[in-house]
């Protein structure tokens, strides 16, 4: 059973009210996002381009800049290595873009995730000097790769890395010592010793703070204005896409740069992603994180799962119409056939889950020898959705066995991989996500054994916590009040959509809506007698059994086929409320998100 919590935060609500010209209860909200002081609730409200931070501010980022404008001067080839998934050919695109408007020679190469794995590797480095590669730029990999930047050293290239994920460490008696590969140049800003204010940036974000050092410089080559100015809004674009797509906290510096690059992304003079949108059918809408996250995303993620995700970076460097139609077309089937196949692989993960021990650990690690290796991170996501655990799932790779994480807020997934490092040929991530390579299937239960013995994980960390913003009568949200919602948005990760409750709600008659019939529509009313709509889309049967315990069948067939008294069947909800625009007309809409 979740537990529902109240925000109880405090601050002036009436002053921040009165001086930012916004209601009380918008004001409650910013507080419970922790934006606490004048500064930040106006960085907030009101963050733009001057709110960004300088480049310059991150550890080795000047002398990065030096050494790709000194080889650009000297012709240099530089070649960019990337990442197969979006933030991956989001950094790639950028740093080529801009290192290519500075006059810099430089070409790409993105790792197959079958035939290469993550990031760097030997093979990667022996093509790069067979092609007599001078410099290698990395971008969203790198920071993990000591041995392979090592052989490149070997091999006489100059090698500048730029990441954003966790520094490998090891504990030692004297304490945490941090692996730092031996780059020319490393620009991280998870560094322990990096001074850049905000930590929490994606791989493409930290390629545009390259390319925008590269700009700034006083004897850098300089653009055509309309190169430059593409660049500019790219930049914006693609790092926003990044962000969301690479699950970034939309707080700080990432919030302006999702909403600036959202705004900018619907005119985008990209042709590849302006096909992306068409294709998708969403070129005219006002585009949110979701179209970024779940329409976007995945269908460049799609690429680099079942195909090489070279096609999405030929896609946003086509310079014709027809060309990127068609490349934005096979995208969208790839992606379609990527959920057919991930809704097969849940089904069997929740078969070994619930049908064997697996399911009693704290921490799910299961095994789907035939799955392809590309959708064990989506399909470790649904998993850990159904039964809010940690979930590994694990695939046999062409070489040995391949898996992926994803993990819950109490649980610091790198971390706890690190606590038994020595099973893996290679591992990396973060917090949330990680990625991981074992020799053989017998390491696979090893691995299982040893990730639950460590966990310290209590019942209390598995229990799911509805976090409430504020308990509001469904009359305050009126039109005036759902429009001056949108000043907090774009919502996401770290900045959620604000959520209300109330008690005492009548639900007086319902239907079902769908192809599925999986959508819930009610006619609803208050303490005050006033009626509302209300729209549900999460789980409609559990609901239905929810509502039969508690008030019998016969006022549950009554609900859908008659209507019902007010106060036969009451609930108490979360919600937000929302603008529902159908047929010409706008009506307000409360949409539950949970129920009691």
């Amino acid at each position: 059973m979740a537990k529902w919590m109240v925000a109880a935060k405090k601050a002036d609500f009436d002053r921040i009210s009165e001086k930012y010209h916004i209601s009380p209860v918008i004001a409650r909200i910013i507080r419970n996002r922790d934006v606490v002081g004048d500064e930040a609730i106006e960085r907030f409200l009101k963050g733009d381009l001057k709110d960004m931070y300088a480049p310059g501010l991150m550890k080795d980022m000047t002398l990065a800049a030096d050494i790709i404008l000194g080889k650009i001067r000297q012709g240099k080839s530089i070649r960019i290595i990337g990442d197969y998934d979006v933030d991956g050919i989001c950094a790639t695109y950028i740093l080529l873009t801009g290192i290519r408007a500075l006059g810099g020679k430089a070409d790409t190469a993105i790792p197959h995730r079958m035939k290469d794995g993550y990031g760097l590797n030997e093979s990667l480095i022996e093509m790069a000097a067979e092609d007599g590669i001078d410099t290698i730029v990395t971008c969203d990999n790198g920071i993990a790769a000591a041995p392979q930047i090592k052989l490149a050293k070997a091999k006489g290239m100059t090698v500048v890395v730029t990441d954003h994920h966790e520094v490998p460490f090891e504990d030692r008696e004297q304490g945490r010592v941090y692996l730092l590969p031996e780059a020319d140049a490393v620009v991280d800003p998870k560094q322990p010793d990096c001074a850049y204010p905000y930590k929490q940036i994606c791989g493409a974000v930290v390629a545009a703070k390259l390319v925008r050092a590269l700009m700034d410089r006083e004897d850098a080559p300089v653009p055509e204005l309309q190169i430059r100015e593409r660049l500019e809004e790219e930049m914006f674009i693609f790092g926003a896409l990044a962000t969301v797509c690479d699950v970034m906290e939309l707080k700080d510096e990432n919030r302006i740069i999702v909403k600036k690059g959202l705004a900018l992304m619907k005119n985008t003079s990209n042709l590849g992603l302006k096909a992306l949108l068409t294709v998708n059918g969403i070129e005219d809408r006002e585009l949110s994180p979701y179209h970024a996250g779940f329409v976007i995303g995945p269908c460049m993620n799609a690429t680099g799962r079942l195909d090489t995700a070279r096609r999405a970076l030929e896609l946003f460097e086509s310079a014709d119409w027809k060309d990127a139609v068609t490349i934005a077309g096979d995208l969208k089937s790839l992606n379609d056939s990527r959920k057919e196949m991930t809704q097969e692989g849940v089904k069997e993960a929740v078969v070994q889950v619930e049908g064997t021990e697996i399911g009693k650990d704290r921490v799910l690690v299961v095994y789907l020898p035939d799955c392809h290796e590309s959708l064990a991170g989506i399909i470790a996501g649904r998993v850990r959705e159904k039964y809010g655990k940690p979930v590994f799932v694990l695939t046999r790779g062409e070489e040995g066995i391949k898996g992926s994480g994803r993990s819950i807020e109490a649980y610091h997934m790198y971390e706890e991989m690190t606590a038994c490092k020595e099973l893996f040929t290679r591992y990396g991530g973060h917090k949330m996500a990680a990625g991981l390579s074992l020799a053989s299937e017998e390491d696979a239960d090893k691995f299982r054994r040893k990730i639950n013995e460590n966990c310290k994980l209590t019942k209390e960390d598995f229990e799911e916590i509805i976090h409430i913003d504020v308990p509001m009568p469904l009359s305050y949200a009126d039109r005036e009040f759902i429009r001056e919602l949108s000043c907090l948005e774009p919502f996401g990760v770290g900045n959620p959509k604000p959520l209300f409750a109330r008690k005492g709600i009548s639900l007086l008659t319902g239907r079902k809506m769908g192809k599925n019939q999986n959508v819930g529509k009610y006619r609803i009313t208050d303490e005050s007698g006033r009626c509302y709509e209300m729209i549900y889309f999460g789980d409609l049967g559990q609901f239905d059994s929810f509502l039969s315990e508690r008030f019998g069948d016969g006022a549950l067939y009554k609900l859908y086929s008659g209507g019902l008294r007010e106060g036969e069947i009451k609930i108490g909800m979360a919600y937000y409320p929302d603008i529902n625009y159908y047929a010409g007309r706008e009506n307000i809409q409360i949409v539950m998100q949970y129920y009691c």
